[in-house]
């Protein structure tokens, strides 16, 4: 269940009868626990609750009924059970159908004690029941999920009574009469229309109870709406609309034509109107409310909130901090203050790619409160603002989002005047709404963006109270703001290489073809920092976006950074990987970096590190690499031969075989094969999580000259049969040719005495990458990387933290997990030449890992490299191997891992320099 589902439940189970007995397993099924679970709780199997009412649900929750009156006594007695504390319940609940009370025992938040007919509000406290990750905004903000969801509701509804509107033509008129329903409600609980609650009160007053005429007088509210003072005289406008003001700019332009409504639609509608819509928190409603009205993202309703703490990732190192700074250097000096707030009035935030408008909401939130501080420093707290709204500039591709971003705004901007100002200042103002449009709807990638957010014009270079008192100390003076600044941000798309659409690929063709030939391998979101390169070149505009962190691994590096690069620009700031974390249960979060990127030369840049705790700690250094390694700008170029003296390694052997040529143990037995037979055509098979996991699995594998032999018998001539037929239907050419050798896998290579096998995938949190030893008999899978007949001290250098850091830097990822390469991170890893004693001690090193390993079989690598039960002597027999491959380096242990990199780095430049640009890669060998 997500959000919104969650909400509605629970609104739903206080709105019905109270029953003792049932409420604890209606609160849990609320969020989301399945019927089986219950059914245990109920039979007392998983029961252990020892407070009279009361249910227990182990690691969650320990909740209670009560007797009228007896809800403190009962929430102290859910506190101080020794069960709650040895079920490690996260919550204690108790209500007695009158009030309700609740406390979190593993945080801070406050305990919640309410109405039991209130406690829907508070839904967000108990979101972690669910699996949700949550933040404190969301908790804080019940309302706008609240609204989502029953915005969701009309908009189905309105939908199945008005088919021709749910059509591609009518959609934008569908989406725009949402957006004015959704002013209206906020309009009328603000006192922006005379009288709270005015236009749900007139459609419950005007419209017919059977709705057959609710379209008609949602019509003349908005005709209404659309009609200036000046024009009400002839306008002939019913005596119940001509109450509603002038709002127009082009929220109300154009058709009012409205939907028409069933009795159901209609309830619902007064049903939103009667929630507090002065609750609506613009940070994050736009982003709900845009899943509204898009098939594909209804299903996830409620899943693509954006938080606050992640938007100010990007806004405050790209420019919101250096305002914060002057705000304090400047303490009360009203001169720059002064200079500082005529600065801001000059500021542009521009996201080629907003959405629903998070971003550019909050960046205008974050200016007007340094805004507000200087005005109340200056004793000129009711000042109207300086700060333009048309400053926070987009584009959005579809129609809806970008509409709502604009609305979202307007009503940021109005929320701020009555905050800093006053409601009666806000209301002076903030009608007829200005008719200009700021957010673009358009293809990002197609648009010049200069011409949708230019340069400022120049302004003056210094501003005082007395401009003939002008200051001698030149520091006092601001020269930095001579026409004004734009800040290009955003979260752009980011599709990797495989999900683009043709068009998708056609748009970065065209967009990089005067720069490159290779856009093909290039993440969608590259089209944006490009973009951003080609204004800052023009500008000095900055840019930063949230981005998939394949633009700093792998391969798109040596095609995408030296781009940017001769355009001048440089990384500003970045974040390294962390997770995204939206309102989905159970949401693991998207992994992504941030990349802040200038054309001006910082003599300090921050590279942010993401802890556990969503806290980031920063390293200062002069400049920032394309692999967000401090310090080092070097692009490593994928290599088809090692650059060190190490065995070359190949991708393992590629099946294309529908399954046919590959066993498990069970099919094996299927075959009907003798013990002789199963030797001689049977081989082990490893591949990423064979290899990890220890798990078997069997190939057919037939050297051309026993083809005849094998082909004798039956079983095994019937999956050869199969695999032909795979091939001949396949429409790569590739793989029909195939077809003609369908015995056997795409290449047949083996190690005659041994080989060792690196699994492509692996996760993050080993200590060091999973590497094995097998025997002649064993074949390795294209899911993982093979050195055949290699000496055993490659091993060695594989399992080090040496080559884990490298391939951590320079190979592509999966999420947060590493991707191996044979060609980006074994072919490119860089050793100083190694002395015969040198191989001989990594040698030793190598068979001690494995003898340490076998000391404990059946355990897997899985189990032995697990971080927290990592055995003592496994652990011990790679710190010796760490020591002996880093004294090689540096004739020492290095201190940590950024040493590591920095010296591999370095080494990796000189060897480069002397070896000259490496050879061409081939598709075959491709990974």
């Amino acid at each position: 269940m997500n959000a919104v589902e969650i909400e509605e439940a629970v609104s739903d189970l206080a709105t019905a009868p109270f029953d003792p007995v049932e409420f604890p397993y209606a609160f849990l099924a609320a969020f989301g626990n399945k019927d089986t679970t219950l059914k245990r709780l109920r039979a007392g199997a998983s029961n252990t609750s020892d407070v009279a009412g009361g249910v227990l649900q182990r690691s969650n929750i320990h909740v209670a009924t009560c007797a009228a009156g007896q809800v403190d006594a009962t929430l102290r007695a859910l506190r101080e059970s020794p069960k709650t504390a040895q079920a490690k319940a996260k919550f204690i609940l108790a209500t007695d159908g009158e009030t309700l009370q609740a406390e979190d025992l593993f945080s801070d938040e406050p305990p919640i004690a309410c109405n039991y007919t209130q406690f829907p509000d508070h839904f967000g406290f108990f979101l972690p029941l669910a699996g949700i990750t949550t933040v404190k905004q969301i908790r804080e903000s019940s309302f706008d999920i609240k609204a989502t969801g029953r915005l969701n509701r009309l908009y189905v509804e309105l939908l199945k009574d008005n088919p021709d509107w749910a059509k591609p033509a009518r959609r934008p008129d569908m989406n725009h009469f949402m957006a004015r329903l959704i002013f209206c409600f906020f309009a009328e609980d603000t006192d922006i229309f005379n009288g709270t609650g005015l236009f749900t009160a007139t459609v419950d007053q005007m419209s017919e109870r059977d709705s057959s005429n609710t379209h008609e007088v949602i019509g003349e509210m908005f005709r209404a709406m659309n009609t200036s003072v000046a024009d009400r005289a002839t306008a002939k406008l019913p005596r119940w609309a001509d109450v509603f003001p002038y709002v127009n700019g082009g929220l109300f332009s154009g058709s009012t034509d409205v939907p028409r409504f069933s009795k159901i639609a209609r309830t619902y509608l007064l049903n939103i109107g009667n929630l507090d819509w002065t609750k609506i928190n613009p940070d994050i409603f736009g982003s709900m409310i845009q899943a509204v009205a898009d098939d594909d993202e209804r299903g996830a309703l409620g899943m693509h909130y954006t938080s606050v703490p992640n938007i100010l990732k990007v806004l405050n190192p790209l420019f919101l901090d250096d305002l914060r700074d002057q705000l304090e250097e400047a303490g009360d000096n009203g001169r720059k203050l002064l200079n500082l707030r005529n600065r801001m009035a000059k500021i542009r935030v521009f996201d080629p790619a907003c959405g629903s408008g998070n971003f550019l909401v909050i960046a205008y939130k974050e200016m007007r409160a340094i805004e507000a501080e200087i005005n109340r420093r200056r004793d000129e707290a009711d000042r109207r603002t300086d700060i333009p709204l048309t400053n926070y500039r987009g584009i959005e591709l579809r129609d809806f989002p970008a509409e709502i971003a604009r609305l979202a705004l307007i009503i940021a901007e109005y929320q701020c005047d009555v905050l800093y100002r006053g409601q009666k200042e806000a209301l002076a103002e903030f009608l007829p709404l200005d008719a200009q449009n700021w957010i673009t709807c358009g293809n990002a990638l197609r648009l010049d963006w200069l011409s949708i957010c230019p340069p400022t014009g120049t302004g003056v270079k210094l501003h005082g109270d007395d401009l003939f008192n002008t200051p001698i100390d030149q520091a006092q003076i601001d020269f930095e703001n001579d026409g004004g600044e734009t800040y290009i941000c955003g979260n752009p798309p980011y599709k990797g290489t495989k999900n683009q659409t043709k068009e998708d690929k056609d748009e970065l063709t065209r967009l990089l073809s005067p720069y490159t030939s290779r856009s093909g391998t290039l993440d969608y979101v590259c089209g944006w920092f490009v973009k951003a390169a080609e204004v800052a070149r023009i500008t000095n505009a900055e840019a930063a976006f949230v981005s998939t962190n394949s633009i700093c691994q792998g391969g798109q590096v040596p095609v995408l950074w030296p781009i940017l690069n001769k355009m001048g620009v440089q990384i500003k700031f970045a974040y390294t990987s962390f997770k995204w974390r939206n309102l989905a249960s159970n949401n693991a979060g998207v992994t992504v970096i941030i990349v802040g990127i200038s054309s001006r030369n910082y003599t300090e840049r921050k590279l942010f590190d993401v802890t556990e705790a969503d806290n980031a700690i920063y390293k200062s250094c002069s400049i920032i690499g394309p692999y967000l390694i401090p310090n080092h700008t070097v692009i490593v170029e994928g290599r088809t031969t090692p650059l060190s003296d190490i065995t070359p390694m190949s991708l393992g052997n590629a099946p294309y075989d529908g399954g046919h040529l590959i066993l498990t143990t069970d099919e094996i037995k299927n075959l009907g094969l003798n013990q002789t037979q199963r030797e001689r055509w049977l081989k082990p098979l490893w591949g990423s999580t064979e290899v990890i996991n220890g798990l078997s699995r069997y190939c057919i594998w037939i050297e051309n000259p026993d083809l005849n032999e094998a082909l004798s018998i039956p079983s095994i001539a019937e999956r050869i049969e199969a695999v032909k037929s795979m091939r001949l239907a396949s429409g790569d050419s590739g793989t029909r040719q195939m077809a003609a050798r369908s015995h056997q896998f795409r290449e047949m290579n083996f190690g005659r005495h041994n080989t060792i096998i690196v699994p492509i995938r692996s996760s993050e949190n080993r200590p060091y990458l999973p590497v094995d030893l097998f025997k002649s008999q064993d074949r390795a899978t294209n899911l993982s990387y093979a050195l055949y007949d290699g000496p055993i001290m490659n091993l060695s250098i594989i399992a080090s933290r040496m080559h884990l850091v490298w391939i951590a830097a320079v190979c592509g990822k999966l999420e947060t997990r590493f991707s191996y390469s044979n060609k980006m991170g074994w072919h490119t890893f860089p050793i100083n030449t190694l002395t015969e004693q040198n191989k001989f001690e990594l040698t030793r090193c190598a068979h001690e890992i494995l003898l340490a390993r076998e000391a404990h079989y059946p355990a897997t690598i899985a189990e032995l490299y697990d971080p927290e039960n990592m055995p003592d002597n496994l652990r011990r027999a790679h710190e010796a191997n760490d020591e002996v491959l880093e004294r090689i380096y540096i004739g020492r242990r290095f201190k940590n891992d950024t040493e590591r990199l920095e010296k591999l780095f370095e080494l990796y430049t000189k060897m480069t320099q002397s070896a000259g640009k490496p050879k061409k890669t081939k598709k075959k060998e491709a990974a």
